[in-house]
């Protein structure tokens, strides 16, 4: 992997015994790279990450893989609500839906990828997740602009791909039920699809149909729970 810049953070403790299972992606959200590295690395703030991604590709790196990162705050995925001991946290340059949200620059985007990569590499990644998908109530980031199809043909995360048939099997289904069964917290169950719906059905957003549980929805979760991945990770 290319060079990675030191630039630790205080904001860490231990994983209490705890190996990483995921690998959970932020944007920074904030008007410049150099306001999310301060604050990334700032003991007041007590928030921090593993690493930081510039747009250019940059690579910081603020706390250890083997230590606990504060990114993921109120969370929950698949009955476990304590993320951060759980995952290995990636901030990525974005100003984010407050600041002007853009699209992920190709260096950036490979820069990601190499990282997830090495990552899996190191740890058992059993899921690649975006922080409105452990906090839909909470969080939008990294957002539908964001390339998780292109990261699966990579062998990072899953993108399902649906069928005839599955369009046909999902007619029925109850998504809320179904988000669950995924892994979603499904308290609050219209910030839960659209979580989904940023991670899975990206289109939607710029139809501007998001929020309703369409048919490509439930079509997109029966294939994900179905197993009818065109794309499955390679750990």
């Amino acid at each position: 992997m290319a060079d990675i810049i030191e630039k630790p953070s205080p904001n860490f403790d231990e994983r209490g015994g705890v190996s990483p299972s995921m690998i959970l992606l932020h944007y920074t959200g904030m008007p410049t790279a150099q306001d999310a590295l301060e604050r990334l690395t700032d003991a007041e703030s007590k928030v921090s990450a593993h690493y930081t991604i510039d747009q250019d590709g940059t690579l910081y790196r603020h706390v250890e893989e083997d230590k606990r990162a504060w990114h993921a705050g109120d969370s929950f995925w698949r009955g476990t609500k304590n993320i951060n001991a759980h995952s290995i946290g990636i901030e990525i340059v974005n100003p984010g839906h407050e600041w002007g949200y853009c699209e992920f620059p190709s260096s950036q985007i490979s820069r990601v990828m190499e990282l997830c990569s090495a990552i899996k590499k190191r740890h058992e990644i059993e899921y690649v997740l975006g922080h409105s998908d452990v906090a839909p109530a909470r969080k939008e980031d990294p957002g539908e602009l964001f390339p998780w199809k292109l990261l699966a043909q990579n062998g990072i995360g899953v993108w399902p791909e649906i069928s005839d048939e599955d369009m046909v099997k999902a007619a029925g289904m109850d998504v809320v039920l179904a988000l669950g069964d995924y892994g979603y917290d499904i308290s609050q169950p219209d910030k839960a699809i659209l979580a989904f719906q940023r991670h899975f059905l990206p289109e939607i957003f710029e139809q501007k149909t998001q929020g309703s549980s369409c048919s490509r929805t439930r079509a997109k979760l029966y294939a994900l729970l179905a197993g009818h991945l065109l794309y499955k990770e390679k750990v």
